[in-house]
């Protein structure tokens, strides 16, 4: 009996340390359930820190995707230097045919001035061609009369 009494106790004693240790590794396994937690709310911090540095490596990198574009865009063109010196000589260009065009517009209208002159001469001398026929058919016609009325 004694030696089942010490069954007893030492089955008793094996079920208390085997409770306690369960416990222990209850409270064990809720430490690391609390620790998994605290690592899964810290990844899901880092995940959203993470999208917001992939969003602005996004803008960035499509800010300069713009800016190459705009300056492929820019290199097409001529620098302002270039683009000075070109509008100075068509200035020069611009003024030297504003002279020309004004020579030929002085030429034009001297020309004009000249054919009007002409045109008045020339409308003089048929004005006095036409009286110089005037005056020789009347002289004929003066001298057939007298020839033909002889008056004595």
């Amino acid at each position: 009996m004694l030696s089942t009494l010490s069954q007893c106790e030492f089955s008793m004693g094996k079920t208390l340390l085997v409770y306690d240790m369960n416990l222990r590794e209850m409270e064990n396994y809720e430490k690391i359930y609390k620790e998994i937690e605290c690592s899964i709310a810290g990844a899901h911090e880092k995940i959203a820190e993470c999208k917001k540095q992939i969003l602005q490596a996004k803008r960035i990198r499509k800010n300069r995707q713009e800016y190459d574009a705009l300056a492929k865009v820019i290199q097409h063109h001529p620098d302002r230097h270039e683009t000075l010196k070109e509008l100075e000589a068509l200035g020069k260009e611009l003024e030297h045919l504003s002279h020309i065009k004004e020579s030929v517009e002085d030429k034009l209208e001297l020309r004009r001035k000249q054919f009007h002159v002409l045109l008045s001469t020339i409308h003089e001398l048929q004005q006095t061609l036409e009286n110089d026929e005037k005056l020789s058919e009347v002289e004929e016609a003066q001298e057939t009369s007298m020839e033909v009325d002889p008056k004595p």
